[in-house]
């Protein structure tokens, strides 16, 4: 029984198959007659039949084709608006006119006014009134002149895309392609078409620029009696305007309300309303909110409207706040100022100020400094200490080296023109001192961090790794305020994602073009620039800068927690602050466009003041959560803030958070195990100690010229006391060292200013300041010192050695080069 079923179901399926196939064959017969039988009639039809078909033809194919695409090619304004569609500003289309580009939809109160006024029986004929055109006719013969068109709305849409002289033949092709206008858009469409392209008076064009260059304010909030005023002055622009003729443009405007009165589509109360509202008497000036970004849009991709991530109302108070800073700084002849706002989370730009000022010529304020290139100053220093605490090379307490130093001719010094001998590096970074970077630049790496730089989102590198040099680090590479501020935006995008538990977001620009889906975009990124931990020991360590207010916000509840660099450049051109929390990223750069550098233009005292004040304005935030499972507790030395060693103290060890990678760093060095007498004055030996006693101690000891300058800032350091007269041995530390040159140091020796040559301070540093040294320059002896051990000298061009004997037989020898 199933297999019968089977079979008859197969012969059901194959009957099918071929029913279709002789329908199909069928068909194709039948068409092929049909072709045939119609060519045989035509080669037999009489001549006119013949030349008629082709011509419908034609002209079908033309009528179906007839509308040009796009309807409508004209150059358009540039439109940007912000996140809520509030418009920022424009600029002006390439032929002078202000015309919006087409709008999606029309108020209804314009569209109830235009039909009123213009067409009627819009919604009922297709493109053309055959009795509007009965009427026109029997009007014009009797008064033997024009005195009616009967142009329906979608007429008129065609003949504004058209721009051809009327006449009897324009106008019949008008009337056709209005048909076909009504057979490919629908009527609202229509109705858009003309409200953005109908002449508004002037170089207005289209009902969103006259809503703003008459009323001041978007379409979608028209009264009645501003909606009838733009549904009659298309009628005669150029005869009516707010200009002249004002008393027949409100005669016009009365008589459509009276209408719209009389048809019961207004009120009393309204109609009422609508009469007493005035003309108004001049144009007003389009917004000039974020100008910069207007124009950078402008120049990107003109002709559009632009929907923004602006907030327009925290661009006004960041505008506003700018504005009141730059009337404080404008005494000290400092004229410019720019500022950006990132939200972190969403990945958008807020708030954009290229710069303040922009309707005024003066001082270059037209400039974008977000997009202009300046120098950096010491702005980039958390790029490289985060690089370097990633890859183990750095603790956050680890000392660095802050002495004066020569690198082949590069002698970089701190802002204050000081040193502190050793410093922590956290420590280094809150005070940006040049020195301890310079050196960790040089062990980092001047390429691996200039590739870091660019993969970050710096754009500005132009030049080769090794015509920057070192002074990398220092502001000798150009930045924009835009990139900078996005690589902090960056780092705290990548701690906010790793917090939450979820994959790295790709490092996509920072976005000032609105997308609704902007926060649903899953691409991701397996290797961050810098891992969680890293970002948040860095962040944490730029919290300890001190503010510009000189207030210790720890004591202050209420004072929210910011990280934060600043950044002065060579020459007081150019100040710079950058602060991050986890919602918001602001930027601030203060100084001259035309690059004239001011006495007291530093980071801190400028930019910082700004930022603080804009952050301030905005919501605060709760701190970064620690990204514990990326971070290691270990024990490290108080002193030194390297690894415990096995000479460091129970005493000096403290406990902290580090990353992963610095387990593998260097231990404590600095330690030493030593003999010493019990009063601790003399360094014995068990042989030699006598009555003086032996005590074994870790004793924390410091290269000779770093603790020349340690000395002065920690009292309570003490350097190692000398050998017991009763003991002979030798020292395996470093009595004397130079502080001024390094060995192999290139220095150059400029002249005084009457043509004499100049000299060179060579300064060493000896642990024990009373001894006297004595000073050999090449073969000739040249004086000693005592105390200070410093020595003036003006050696000639060449290579030359300097040694140094103190009197108990100690000597120590560099060479140098005197360019």
């Amino acid at each position: 029984m199933v297999q019968r079923g089977v079979r008859k179901n197969t012969i059901d399926i194959l009957k099918t198959k071929l029913i279709f196939r002789l329908r199909f064959y069928f068909t194709i017969y039948r068409m092929k007659r049909f072709f045939l039988k119609w060519i045989d009639r035509y080669r037999t039809a009489k001549l006119k039949y013949r030349i008629s078909i082709p011509v419908m033809l034609i002209l079908s194919i033309w009528y179906i084709f007839c509308l040009p695409s796009p309807l409508f090619d004209v150059p358009y304004s540039t439109v940007v608006s912000d996140r809520h569609e509030e418009l920022l500003g424009a600029r002006i289309a390439d032929d002078q006119q202000w015309r919006f580009p087409t709008v999606d939809s029309v108020p209804e109160k314009y569209k109830t006014c235009l039909i009123e006024f213009e067409d009627q029986y819009f919604r009922y004929h297709w493109g053309i009134n055959p009795g509007s055109i009965l009427r026109a006719v029997k009007q014009n013969f009797s008064e033997k002149r024009i005195v009616s068109g009967a142009s329906t709305i979608t007429m008129q849409t065609i003949r504004l895309a058209r721009k051809e002289n009327r006449t009897f033949g324009e106008k019949f092709l008008e009337m056709i392609m209005a048909t076909r206008l009504e057979f490919s858009y629908s009527k609202d469409e229509i109705i858009n078409l003309y409200a953005s392209h109908a002449p508004m008076g002037g170089n207005v064009v289209g009902i969103e620029a006259a809503s703003w260059r008459y009323f001041g304010h978007q379409s979608s909030t028209l009264s009645w009696a501003e909606a009838a005023t733009l549904a009659v002055l298309p009628n005669s622009p150029a005869m009516m305007h707010f200009g002249r003729n004002r008393s027949k443009l409100l005669s016009k405007r009365n008589n459509l309300l009276k209408k719209l009165y009389e048809r019961e589509i207004l009120d009393k109360t309204d109609y009422e309303l609508a009469l007493a509202e005035p003309l108004p008497f001049e144009p007003y000036a389009l917004p000039q909110i974020a100008p910069h970004l207007v124009t950078k849009i402008y120049k990107e991709q003109g002709g559009k409207q632009i929907r923004t991530t602006i907030d327009k109302q925290r661009q006004l108070l960041i505008e506003n706040i700018l504005s009141r800073w730059n009337a404080e700084f404008a005494q000290n002849e400092i004229k410019n100022i720019a500022a950006i706002v990132i939200d972190v989370e969403k990945n958008e730009v807020i708030a954009y100020c290229g710069n303040v000022h922009f309707d005024k010529s003066i001082s270059a304020n037209q400039v974008d400094i977000l997009q202009s290139p300046r120098s950096t100053g010491s702005i980039l220093k958390p790029f490289l200490y985060c690089a370097m605490m990633d890859n183990g090379q750095l603790l956050p307490n680890q000392l660095l080296a802050d002495i004066p130093i020569n690198i082949n001719g590069f002698t970089p010094k701190n802002f204050s023109l000081n040193y502190d001998g050793a410093v922590p590096a956290s420590e280094a970074l809150a005070r940006s001192l040049n020195i301890p970077f310079v050196t960790s630049l040089r062990k980092y790496g001047v390429t691996k961090f200039y590739n870091l730089l660019r993969d970050a989102g710096m754009t500005t590198l132009s030049r080769s790794p090794d015509n920057y040099g070192l002074s990398l680090i220092l502001g000798g590479a150009e930045g924009k305020l835009w990139d900078i501020s996005q690589m902090y935006a960056h780092m705290a995008q990548s701690l906010n994602d790793y917090n939450r538990e979820q994959s790295y977001w790709k490092r996509k620009p920072v976005s000032y073009i609105y997308d609704e889906d902007n926060d649903k975009t899953e691409e991701h990124i397996t290797d961050p620039l810098f891992k969680a931990g890293a970002i948040w020991l860095t962040l944490d360590a730029l919290t300890n800068l001190n503010r510009p207010e000189e207030i210790d916000w720890r004591s202050i509840p209420s004072i929210q927690k910011i990280a934060w660099k600043t950044g002065t450049s060579f020459g007081f051109r150019d100040g710079w602050a950058v602060g991050v929390n986890p919602k918001y990223t602001v930027g601030v750069w203060v100084g001259n466009s035309d690059g004239e550098g001011r006495p007291g233009l530093t980071g801190a005292r400028t930019a910082g003041m700004v930022m603080f004040d804009i952050f301030n304005a905005l919501p605060s935030s709760k701190w970064f959560t620690a990204p514990i499972r990326d971070l290691v507790k270990t024990e490290v030395c108080r002193e030194s803030g390297f690894l415990t060693g096995v000479n460091c103290p129970e005493s000096s060890k403290d406990t902290l958070w580090v990353t992963k990678k610095a387990l593998e760093a260097p231990v404590c060095s600095y330690h030493i195990k030593v003999n010493v007498s019990e009063d601790f004055k003399y360094r014995v030996y068990e042989d030699c100690a006598g009555g003086r006693g032996i005590v074994q101690t870790s004793w924390f000891v410091l290269p000779a010229s770093w603790e020349w300058f340690y000395k002065e800032h920690h009292p309570s350091y003490r350097s190692l006391p000398p050998f017991s007269p009763e003991c002979q041995a030798d020292d395996n530390t470093k009595v004397m060292e130079f502080i001024y040159p390094v060995n192999n140091a290139v220095v150059s020796i400029p002249k005084q200013l009457d043509g004499t040559q100049g000299r060179i301070i060579f300064e060493l540093a000896h642990r024990n300041p009373q001894s006297k040294v004595f000073w050999h320059l090449d073969e000739d002896y040249i004086g000693e010192t005592q105390n200070f051990h410093k020595k003036e000298l003006s050696p000639l061009k060449g290579n030359h050695r300097l040694t140094v004997v103190d009197e108990a037989g100690n000597s120590v020898s560099i060479r140098f080069i005197v360019k």
